[in-house]
């Protein structure tokens, strides 16, 4: 921290998954520190892993020219690289360690007197740590496609994801009703329907499977025979990555020890395709939306709510409100402490107003 507490210069960076509008929130960061407030700012390279190895760069008004509608993000991010559980190699094995000792001394090696964290649940949760276990004065910012985070009406990255999950809707819904197939698409979420449940409802969808409502194929069946009986020879399903059966578990595609969520979901698109087809006798088939949904242009929104949080996250760092993130609290931006941001999941109520409209115009949840 500068003499006297006063702050002069301010620390970003990016962690977790990509997503759209990462380098609107960095872009208005770097133009609110320096243009409102005369600060400079440092961006750290590749999330925690530039905190870790002081990998830092100066960034200026000229570093953030034409990065407005750019996905990704010019620092780099990585879901790994916990500095509370470090993955090192030591005489061949595979260790863990707590570095974030060399966190605060490479914040100080930089001169940094805050930092502002751009991510989700899971770098949040690092955040909050190295506010409350090591006095670094950090605000975070909530960024997931998931939409996930319970302590703000919304996420940015979010409604590109959903845009994008809408226009893959689209597309399939000629594809299916030309070949008369069902149309499994399978999209991200983790263990929240915020993607699907929205998606489907914009695009269409006939069935739409979420974490929060566990489904039964024999009602998903019905559905699909129902619209063939009616001469309707094609369905559309949206599956969320974390979709379960009733009495089933979600269906994991792999682990990952050192990753911030080391669980990865997947391929419950495909379980489903084929159950339907062997069900129904109607040829179906899946795609996997991925890593899609975290690329390309952000939309409008995304790209004034990012911009908004950047320009929020600097005004709570020049009020001292540390250990803080930004949120939407429509139509305003207003902060919550970073433990009531990562405290849970903010999943889709399985009774709410947005299932209980899909489900008045047709849809099936599977159960």
């Amino acid at each position: 921290m500068a003499p006297g507490g006063k702050i002069r210069r301010i620390g970003v960076l990016t962690g977790g998954g990509d997503c759209p509008g990462l380098n609107a929130v960095i872009r208005a960061v770097v133009k609110t520190a320096i243009g409102s407030y005369r600060l400079s700012v440092v961006g750290f390279e590749n999330g925690f892993g530039g905190l870790i190895q002081n990998r830092a760069r100066d960034l200026t008004m000229n570093d953030v020219v034409g990065i407005l509608p750019r996905g990704g993000t010019i620092l780099g991010t990585t879901n790994r690289d916990n500095p509370f559980k470090y993955q090192m190699v030591i005489n061949g094995q595979k260790v863990f360690r707590d570095v974030s000792d060399r966190v605060i001394e490479n914040i100080n090696i930089q001169g940094i007197d805050a930092l502002i964290v751009i991510g989700g649940d899971g770098s949040l949760s690092i955040a909050r740590e190295l506010y409350e276990k090591k006095g670094l004065p950090v605000v975070g910012v909530p960024k997931t496609i998931d939409n996930d985070l319970s302590a703000t009406d919304q996420t940015f990255g979010f409604d590109t994801a959903l845009n994008t999950a809408t226009e893959a809707i689209d597309k399939l819904h000629t594809t299916a009703e030309s070949h008369h197939r069902v149309m499994v698409l399978e999209v991200m979420g983790r263990y929240a329907g915020w993607i699907a449940l929205e998606a489907g409802i914009a695009g269409g969808a006939d069935v739409i499977l979420i974490p929060e409502i566990p489904f039964s194929m024999d009602t998903v069946y019905e559905k699909i025979n129902q619209r063939r009986d009616n001469g309707k020879l094609f369905s559309i399903v949206v599956a969320a990555e974390g979709a379960k059966a009733l009495g089933g578990e979600i269906v994991v595609q792999r682990m990952v020890e050192e990753s911030f969520d080391p669980i990865r979901l997947g391929g419950i698109g495909n379980v489903v395709a084929r159950q339907i087809e062997e069900a129904t006798g109607m040829e179906s088939r899946v795609t996997v939306l991925g890593h899609l949904q975290r690329g390309g242009t952000p939309t409008a929104f995304d790209r004034i709510l990012s911009t908004r949080y950047g320009a929020g996250a600097v005004n709570l760092v020049m009020s001292g409100n540390f250990g803080e993130m930004v949120c939407l609290r429509t139509p305003n931006i207003q902060s919550v402490p970073l433990a009531d941001a990562v405290g849970e999941i903010r999943l889709v109520p399985k009774d709410g107003d947005m299932v209980r409209t899909a489900k008045q115009v047709g849809i099936c949840f599977g159960d």
